[in-house]
């Protein structure tokens, strides 16, 4: 029996919590995933019991026997989401079921339990719940949430684990690229790929990420900010950055982004955009392009704008790609008009200081 979705949770709160005053310290310049909050919600996993033993707890290491599942075979999944401070000193979840349906979706890929959709929205809202005075109150601050699960029996051996813990722990965080708004360069990866057909491309799984790592280093040695990806059949369509998705803006104003075919990870920030570009009545594609129509467009000038988005850096300008020692600019290489008009609609939505017409917006208290 699954269980997962009357679920009673124990709290035991924090006997040693961090102190106001240092907490307000740490929030002045919390970084991005560097501080942490008092607390985190932990549910299990049994083949025989379901999901169970539900706790909002002090944040503590996890016991790990060395011949833990996730160590060898690496079945985990995670997602990245945010509690924003509202201006009443309120504050709200936005679009969290979205996040609870792609975790799912990434548990099937992965060969793990699905969580229950309510489950993972009461472990998001408890712990925010508890933690609340750790939301930051400051522009661009927010409380970033990590929801993940990971194989944690005991054993040696290829299959899917019986046994699972999943987790959520939440970091205040502030901009994720520092020094303001400002437009990012990209290297593009010749020499690796991130995901290709039939694989894992499409759930938010660590080895997604781990793979990705050794093109952003390549990337970062060549003077850029992230690294864009190819496709790994024909080394020739743009795909997505190491943990963004992309869009690109055209001089008659429509906008297209590359599709989801199994190889990218299916944004919860790419699909808002895309619904606020059609409330402003743009057209938008999602289609195929191909890196050297990018170049193309970008000299002729045709390509005006580019931009990356996700969870944590919301939406980004891109200014400059390098690919094979050669560069090219996007427009005048600096924030995007349309760009800097998308993300502050999104980022007005989110923290409750513009409607909502897609009722994304949760208020938690």
């Amino acid at each position: 029996m699954d269980g997962g979705d009357t679920l009673e949770f124990r709290t035991e709160a924090h006997a040693s919590p961090v102190s106001a005053a240092d907490r307000d310290v740490l929030l002045v310049d919390p970084g991005f995933g560097k501080v942490f909050t008092d607390h985190m919600a932990v549910v299990r996993f049994s083949r025989e019991k379901g999901w169970h033993d539900a706790q909002i707890t002090a944040r503590a290491p996890i016991p790990m026997d060395p011949a833990t599942a996730v160590l060898h075979y690496a079945q985990e999944i995670f997602e990245g989401m945010k509690a924003y401070r509202l201006a009443d000193g309120g504050a709200a979840l936005f679009r969290a079921d979205a996040n609870a349906r792609r975790f799912a979706q990434s548990a099937e890929r992965m060969a793990m339990p699905p969580v229950p959709e309510a489950l993972f929205l009461d472990s998001v809202r408890k712990l925010v719940a508890i933690d609340r005075d750790w939301i930051p109150h400051g522009e661009g601050g927010a409380l970033y949430l990590r929801p993940f699960m990971f194989a944690s029996e005991v054993f040696l051996g290829v299959r899917p684990s019986n046994e699972y813990l999943f987790i959520v722990i939440a970091s205040p965080v502030g901009a994720y690229f520092k020094g303001g708004a400002k437009a990012i360069s990209l290297g593009v990866s010749r020499h690796y790929t991130r995901a290709a057909p039939g694989g894992t491309g499409a759930a938010k799984c660590g080895g997604n990420y781990a793979s990705s790592l050794i093109a952003q280093a390549e990337a970062v040695r060549q003077g850029c900010d992230q690294v864009v990806f190819l496709d790994a059949a024909e080394h020739r369509w743009v795909e997505e950055l190491g943990g963004m998705n992309t869009f690109f803006v055209f001089d008659d104003g429509s906008i297209s982004t590359p599709p989801l075919e199994g190889t990218i990870l299916p944004g919860i920030t790419r699909e808002s955009i895309i619904k606020l570009a059609h409330d402003e009545g743009l057209t938008v594609r999602e289609e195929r392009y191909s890196i050297d129509q990018w170049r193309a467009d970008a000299t002729s000038g045709r390509l005006t704008e580019a931009f990356a988005c996700g969870t944590a850096a919301v939406v980004t300008s891109i200014g400059v790609v390098q690919d094979e020692g050669q560069s090219f600019t996007i427009g005048s290489g600096g924030p995007g008009q349309l760009t800097e008009k998308l993300r502050a609609r999104l980022v007005d939505i989110q923290r409750g200081l513009a409607p909502d017409p897609h009722n994304w917006v949760e208020r938690l208290f």
